[in-house]
């Protein structure tokens, strides 16, 4: 059996033009060494699996190439290059500090650079990972890395720059590597598609691209797998399938069912996103980041902002034409408060599901709150309506008069009531006390509708069948009160911001830490003084250790959010030296002439008779 190669390493860079999305760093470099004006010490530093190693082996064999080309890339051709390509050159050393960080590693490296090499100009040390080595290491590495030999070149690798302390950091050229963005990703990968005879579909590799998130080695990594799932034909089916990624035909789906306001459609949808072993947070995530793409779909100037296929573009430009912007961003709350408040819930599929439902009434609640007639859903348009002859008039629906049930109904024809009019008069008594207690709003559109049409007394629509039956009502009265409840909830986002008054805060935040809190810190957190502003709570604290335990508490932010209903407030820790609890110093005991002071203070007759006396104390 022939043996595997890895993308990642088969398809490594060996000239600095191979280098994908580092054209910053790459063309410095490439003018540094054209200019001769070549620093002894480099520090590569970026996320993983950007070309930050990569680059520092090409920058090696680049030093040494005996037919240096006039854009400063390697011939490899020569003796050196031939060498460095088999893993055989002598003036190429790379140390993985990961597992070589200690000071007798380091003192071996120096001791290295004191032979110069035995074919080229320069010796190189690659160190990756840099930011392992130990605080003795790096003292060791310092003069060194500030005065090295001529001929000596240092590339420091790290992926944590943050780590490495400043006397190296200002000892070294620093080049900042960049995450490498999904359209030149997809176009790598196509490359590699072409190259390996393997039809592939480009919203597949989207998909792949947008799962390495900005780290092309991760992308080779995932485009393997896929491979050897697929074989030679790559579709978008067996790549979400096999990373086991949501697709985004659930997320458009979703977003036509709430503008059509059919619930019912949702929970199934949910419900096959969960029977598909996703779990709910996923979802909500998802839904969200689809909403957020829908936004930017809204402007021409931000549609760079998507990271798609052109075919996927066009789509979610065609669905953010149909949902307004308000609409979305009310969405977005939802999702965002649905996303806070998913840890803390106990059931959370009742959490999420409750959630969808008051995205999907959304225009109704807004409608409400104006004060207009409620639109009809899409499960009411469904149902079936109540059949007439021919020569009567339409029948409103029950909905369109459950949304006018809490005005009086009106009684056009009082006067003029047939005998039917009279049984169904009788039968309304047998109906239930609630159906009748509660009378009718007129609706106009209702109304407007019959009027326009031909009708005859005669032929006038009975009571009874205008007037909703008992089933309907109470569901109805379901709808009226889940509908009044999205209300509430949608102008909660709207209105102001509930005021945090200090009272409250300090009886909730004292509850916490009397609850939650060890005995030693206690004190110290329940003597913090607190500070509102705005939506910030500043807190000083007397300890370092005290702020390092509130930092790590994140359970004192969920309770002050829940309790205040404020999921935006946030909490600034600060150090106070004086709001330290005072602690009494144990009291030194009394030595004789101490004692006796304070007798002659609370008796003088003590000091008379000492003195009558001519008492002394014995010399020691």
């Amino acid at each position: 059996m022939s043996t595997f190669v890895v993308s990642a390493r088969k398809y490594r860079p060996s000239r600095f033009v191979d280098v994908v999305g580092q054209e910053h760093v790459t063309q410095t470099l490439k003018n540094a060494l054209i200019n001769d004006h070549l620093a002894h010490a480099f520090l590569f530093c970026g996320p993983r699996g950007v070309g930050k190693t990569t680059c520092a082996r090409i920058l090696a064999k680049v030093l040494n190439c005996q037919n240096l080309s006039e854009d400063a890339e390697p011939c490899n051709t020569c003796s050196s290059c031939q060498a460095f390509n088999d893993n055989a050159s002598f003036n190429i050393m790379e140390l993985d500090a990961a597992s070589n960080n200690s000071v007798e590693h380091i003192r071996a490296l120096i001791e290295q650079v004191r032979f110069q090499p035995q074919q080229g100009k320069y010796k190189v040390f690659i160190i990756d990972e840099v930011h392992m080595l130990s605080q003795q290491a790096f003292n060791a590495f310092l003069k060194t890395l500030e005065e090295p030999p001529s001929y000596a070149i240092f590339i420091l690798a790290t992926t944590e720059k943050h780590k490495i302390i400043p006397t190296i950091l200002s000892r070294c050229q620093i080049f900042d590597f960049k995450r490498i963005q999904v359209p030149r990703m997809v176009k790598h990968l196509s490359e590699i598609c072409d190259q390996e005879e393997i039809e592939v579909e480009k919203d597949a590799l989207h998909i792949i691209a947008q799962k390495a998130d900005g780290a092309l080695r991760d992308a080779l990594s995932i485009f393997d797998r896929v491979v050897s799932f697929s074989g030679k034909k790559i579709n978008y089916q067996d790549v979400i399938s096999n990373l086991n990624v949501l697709d985004y035909d659930y997320y458009f789906k979703i977003i036509d069912a709430f503008m059509m306001e059919d619930v019912s459609k949702i929970m199934l949808i949910f419900d096959d996103i969960l029977r598909k072993g996703f779990d709910p947070d996923i979802f909500i995530n998802g839904l969200a980041e689809h909403v957020r793409n829908l936004l930017v779909c809204k402007d021409e100037a931000t549609l760079q902002l998507l990271e798609v296929s052109d075919k996927l573009k066009a789509r979610y430009q065609t669905q953010a034409k149909l949902a307004p912007s308000s609409f979305l961003l009310t969405l977005l709350n939802l999702l965002n408060d649905c996303d806070i408040h998913y840890r803390m819930a106990r059931n959370k599929r009742l959490h999420v599901e409750m959630a969808l439902i008051k995205m999907t009434y959304i225009n109704r609640a807004v409608q409400i709150a104006q004060g207009g007639a409620l639109p009809e859903t899409a499960s009411e348009k469904k149902k079936d309506k109540p059949l007439t002859s021919k020569s009567e008039p339409s029948v409103p629906n029950i909905e369109t008069e459950a949304e006018a049930s809490n005005a009086p109904q009106k009684e056009e024809n009082q006067g003029t009531s047939s005998p039917d009019d009279h049984s169904s008069n009788s039968e309304n008594h047998s109906e239930p006390e609630t159906l009748n207690s509660k009378p009718l709003k007129e609706d106009t559109s209702a109304s407007s509708s019959i009027s326009d049409q031909p009708q005859s007394k005669e032929k006038e629509p009975q009571a009874s069948k205008l007037r909703p039956s008992t089933k309907h009502s109470h569901a109805k009265l379901d709808l009226n009160a889940m509908l009044e409840e999205v209300k509430q909830d949608t102008a909660s986002f709207q209105s102001a911001v509930k005021e945090v008054t200090m009272e409250e805060l300090r009886q909730q935040w004292n509850e916490y830490a009397e609850a939650n809190m060890p005995d030693s810190m206690k004190s110290y957190v329940q003597k913090a003084e607190l500070i509102i502003k705005d939506r910030e709570i500043l807190a000083l604290v007397g300890s370092d250790l005290a702020k390092s335990t509130l930092q790590q508490e994140s359970g004192l932010m969920d309770h002050l959010r829940e309790h205040f209903n404020q999921p935006k407030i946030s909490l600034k820790i600060k150090l106070d030296k004086s709001k330290a609890p005072k602690v009494e110093k144990p009291k030194r005991p009394m030595t004789d002439k101490e004692k006796l002071r304070q007798m002659n203070e609370k008796n003088p007759l003590i000091k008379e008779m000492w003195q009558r006396f001519d008492l002394r104390f014995d010399e020691d």
